[in-house]
């Protein structure tokens, strides 16, 4: 339903104005971070904060704020989806996958030692 509603609308010729001001205000915030550097750090955090949320809410005017609004939103709902593995099956899914390794490594290790006993009786540094 969402979706619909937003590839209705087409990005507005006042998109760019909306993120100029939300750079605006960005850099703004920069400047007074800076030029108030000697109030204490929490409070400079709130004023951050503050700002902050200001952007967000510029930014989400535009098209693609609602775009990324939207995608948000579903990917919410698909990860509600998601059926998470038991404990049990976690350990046991760990558990393979370590001996796999284990088993792995060995048979790296055999083959790369045949092949350097290999290389050295073709070479001759080995007697």
């Amino acid at each position: 339903m969402v979706l619909k509603a937003i590839e209705g609308q087409r990005s507005t010729t006042l998109d760019w104005l909306k993120w100029l001001v939300a750079v605006l205000l960005l850099v703004a915030g920069i400047v007074a971070n800076y030029y108030y550097s000697y109030q204490p750090w929490p409070l400079r955090l709130l004023g951050w904060l503050f700002l902050l949320a200001i952007v967000t809410a510029v930014v989400l005017q535009t098209y693609q704020g609602k775009q990324a609004l939207n995608f948000a939103r579903e990917s919410r709902m698909e990860l509600r989806k998601v059926v998470w593995p038991t404990y049990q099956e976690t350990v046991q899914t760990t558990l393979f996958v370590a001996a796999m390794v284990l088993v792995l490594g060995l048979i790296l290790w055999g083959v790369d030692g045949i092949l350097m006993w290999l290389i050295g009786w073709l070479t001759g540094q080995r007697g």
